[in-house]
């Protein structure tokens, strides 16, 4: 049985080919295997990890593309299903001068979003350790109440809860709705992972320090707050501290929070002590690697593709970054 558990959608991100033009305006796209908790799977296995994944997707093209990719990567799908009533989703990026995509999802009922309760195996949740999802199949049901059931046996059995809010405006009937769902999730995490805006639409707050702080007052024992360029944020209750990036060559930041994830449960597992009593030097190390990992990911095109391995992050963290053509470095600045 897998360490990490991840649930949530499995879908085919395809990318636009040509940096800097609208979906509108760009002509021609590639497809890579993506969905937030799909890559997080992805990325602890092919960092040397062990991860499973409970999904759901199609029975076409797009879907066997997904499952063949997750089974090159290492991550078990023995809870892994096709659907032939429903269509695999499509993400249409674009992505803009600095990398950043713009999504369009195409498929208003996708397969992913079908996912059931009775697709869930109790005894598979319950013998991992760490169990990861984000808040797209919180949207509708039957998977939000597939998820509400998953997470219940997950909190049972005292599992650690990670979750990634991964906002998506489009997919959601209202912010309202987003930001109810998104704040139950938020209040039974132990650890917790949001970019700057996601903590600003959680908490009201465009500080980080007044941010970070109220996302741990509503229940995690661990916050940290992705800042792009800029590293990151964590906070625990007792330690507040800022881990600084790596300066790469950025091609595509598509899927860089999701390695930041994989990495960082990926290392809490191998961890002697439980996320809330790590002392401020191991949560350095932590997010460290994490922010390496993250920094990779944006060195190429794609999600999944881009998943860095545990000997590239190592060394990435032996050379402090990646030497940058002269208009790249000042972008960065």
């Amino acid at each position: 049985m897998p360490d990490i558990v991840c649930l949530g959608e499995a879908l085919v991100d395809m990318v636009a080919t040509s940096r800097g033009l609208s979906l509108v305006q760009s002509p021609e796209f590639h497809k890579a295997a993506g969905g937030a908790p799909t890559n997080v799977a992805a990325g602890v296995a092919i960092l040397g990890g062990s991860s499973g994944l409970v999904a759901q997707v199609g029975k076409d093209h797009f879907g066997e593309f997904i499952k063949q990719t997750l089974w090159d990567a290492g991550v078990d799908l023995t809870h892994f299903s096709q659907n032939a009533n429903y269509a695999t989703q499509l993400a249409f990026i674009a992505l803009d001068g600095g990398g950043v995509p713009d999504f369009a999802f195409h498929v208003k009922q996708s397969a992913d979003q079908m996912l059931e309760p009775g697709h869930l195996d109790a005894d598979y949740i319950r013998e991992a350790q760490v169990f990861h999802l984000g808040s797209i199949t919180m949207i509708a049901d039957p998977a939000r109440s597939a998820s509400t059931a998953a997470l219940e046996i997950a909190l049972e059995e005292g599992l650690l809860i990670s979750v990634d809010p991964n906002l998506r405006p489009p997919l959601w009937k209202s912010l309202e709705d987003a930001h109810e769902a998104i704040t139950s999730l938020v209040k039974v995490a132990d650890f917790l992972k949001v970019s700057q805006e996601e903590m600003t639409f959680i908490t009201g707050q465009d500080d980080l320090d007044g941010g970070i702080r109220a996302l741990h007052a509503m229940g995690p024992e661990l916050v940290a707050v992705t800042r792009g360029y800029e590293g990151c944020a964590i906070y625990n209750g007792r330690d507040y501290l800022e881990i600084p990036a790596f300066r790469v060559p950025i091609v595509d930041t598509t899927g860089c929070g999701d390695a930041f994830v994989a990495a960082t449960l990926a290392r809490v597992v191998d961890s002697d002590n439980d996320i809330g009593d790590m002392e401020a030097e191991e949560l350095s190390d932590i997010f460290l690697f994490a922010n390496a990992a993250a920094a990779l990911a944006a060195t190429a095109e794609g999600a999944i593709p881009s998943m860095p391995g545990l000997e590239e992050v190592q060394e990435l963290l032996e050379l402090g970054g990646i030497e940058l053509p002269v208009e790249e470095e000042e972008e960065q600045e």
